[in-house]
């Protein structure tokens, strides 16, 4: 794996190698994680790195430091910025975002501290958000004269529904932890300095599972849910029946019946 300049990549805290769990760190806490275009740069590069490593199961985002997951695009260094340079910049967030949505293992957003803007819609991207209690979550976008760049309209309108999303979209307004949970956003509250440990636990209660069925059923639930019910089912039963024929199911009944741990092979 290589080095970078803005991100840590490493197994996920308390788990060994062999695991597959890696943590993807954002790692500029001097300014609260925020993205300029080196880390944009080197996130593209990680994820399509990290998409063909063949033992990676779960992939957790986090951001380094206790403030912040990330406040979003570095403002001071767009300041000033050409139009060019600006969309330029901005087409290298869209295919990391898209990355992240996209990735073929599930991948979790531990999240402690101040999520804005961008760094919200990375979130938002990822399958599920393991959240402190206190962080706070914002979309400011229309506040700066733009509006959310990165799917987070889309993600949050899917997540909260059309009415909420617009609420938080066109008020620009911060919303806690608490309230991201109950309106769908957040699927797991901890307490403060938690985040990460226990978005790691969830991943490896996922590399339990054998690792072609949870690619297919992540696929199955991320398409099907943008299409309507049969077209959705229809990739369900494909995928389930791609599925039949690989050998981690015969080794998951085989398993089962001898009453002991499975064995994937990933085929």
């Amino acid at each position: 794996m290589a080095t970078y300049e803005t991100l840590r990549i490493e197994p996920a805290p308390g788990t060994a190698p062999d695991e597959g769990v890696r943590c993807l760190m954002l790692n500029r806490p001097e300014v609260m994680n925020a993205m300029n275009t080196q880390m944009f740069v080197e996130l593209r590069a990680a994820l399509h790195e990290l998409a063909f490593d063949d033992g990676l199961r779960v992939l957790v985002v986090t951001g380094a430091g206790e403030r912040a997951f990330s406040t979003g695009g570095d403002l001071k260094q767009r300041d000033g910025m050409t139009d060019h340079q600006w969309r330029r910049q901005h087409q290298l967030a869209e295919e990391v975002l898209l990355a992240v949505k996209d990735f073929p293992a599930p991948v979790i957003a531990a999240v402690e501290g101040h999520t804005h803007g961008g760094g919200c819609e990375l979130a938002l991207m990822c399958d599920w958000i393991v959240a402190a209690r206190s962080a706070v979550f914002s979309l400011p976008e229309v506040r700066r004269g733009i509006m959310p760049g990165g799917g987070g309209i889309q993600n949050l309108v899917r997540a909260a529904g059309a009415r909420r999303a617009k609420q938080l979209l066109l008020t620009a307004r911060r919303f806690s932890a608490e309230q991201a949970a109950q309106w769908n956003i957040v699927t797991t509250l901890v307490e403060p300095g938690q985040a990460l440990a226990a978005a790691v636990a969830e991943a490896r209660e996922v590399t339990l599972a054998a690792p072609m069925a949870v690619h297919y059923a992540k696929v199955a639930a991320s398409r099907g849910g943008e299409v309507d019910f049969h077209s959705g089912y229809a990739l369900d039963i494909a995928a389930y029946n791609v599925l039949v024929s690989s050998q981690d199911r015969l080794e998951g009944v085989r398993a089962f019946n001898e009453k002991r741990p499975p064995r994937w092979s990933g085929r």
